[in-house]
């Protein structure tokens, strides 16, 4: 019974959350602007992810699932894998060897550099304070630094990239992106790393940092960087105040 429990917790929710992505993109996949402006409906996703981590740090019915998925791994896995530590980084790269290849996203080699050095920025960041501020111990008790997942952050970074950028070519490349995602969390869980709510939470914060990156390119590219084809200001910064702990976003478009 708790085998077909575990694997319909984690077969079921991720999939689940990323088809209400797929949802509520579909305003932007009628544009071919490649400016991404702020929606509302964008931070749903990631927003229920951040919060049933965050929610998880307190409530006893999602502690005790996540002892029971450790005792079910530690109980059936005895071999353990280290796809995970390469797999974070496949939908990312991805983006450029599609593009290598012939098949053009929408932003050129320097801007998509621009964006994605941003969302690694952001989630670097926040990743960084919520590990040292929450000391949860890791599954395998080896360190105390498991909240949030590291590796899931990275790699649901870059399967909103490959998203973004390639969601007006085909929603394929981004579905991809996303079961890559889904396999790198997963397998976190599986190594026996992290708890389903550190997985659930980097999701969440790679989503959103990626999604922060988009909306304040203009922002970055013309302040930074000195160009002159955008308009608009906007501030983004991490914040944790002992309990929560977010991203905040500040945007002046004109």
């Amino acid at each position: 019974m708790k085998k077909i429990k575990l694997l319909l917790i984690l077969t079921f929710l991720f999939p689940t959350l990323s088809k209400a992505q797929l949802a509520s993109s579909k305003d932007s996949l009628k544009s071919a602007n490649k400016v991404s402006r702020f929606n509302y409906k964008q931070l749903i996703v990631p927003t229920a992810l951040m919060a049933y981590g965050l929610i998880g740090m307190e409530d006893n019915s999602i502690s005790n699932l996540n002892q029971e998925i450790r005792e079910e791994v530690n109980e059936t896995i005895d071999d353990k894998v280290s796809f995970d530590d390469f797999t974070q980084y496949a939908a990312a790269v991805s983006v450029y060897g599609l593009n290598a290849f012939g098949i053009k996203g929408q932003h050129n080699l320097k801007d998509r550099t621009i964006i994605l050095a941003t969302s690694y920025l952001i989630m670097g960041s926040t990743v960084y304070v919520l590990k040292n501020s929450t000391n949860v111990i890791r599954p395998d008790g080896t360190s105390n630094n498991s909240f949030p997942s590291g590796h899931t952050a990275t790699a649901f970074v870059g399967a909103e990239f490959i998203w973004q950028e390639y969601k007006d070519v085909s929603v394929w490349y981004g579905i991809s992106g996303y079961a890559v995602g889904i396999g790198t969390g997963l397998f976190r869980v599986y190594n026996n790393r992290h708890w389903l709510t550190d997985v659930a939470m980097g999701a969440g914060i790679g989503m959103l940092s990626t999604k922060i990156a988009y909306w304040i390119f203009p922002f970055v590219d013309t302040k930074i960087f000195k160009s002159k084809k955008h308009l608009g200001s906007a501030m983004v910064a991490p914040y944790y105040n002992g309990k929560q702990g977010g991203i905040g976003l500040v945007m002046n478009l004109k």
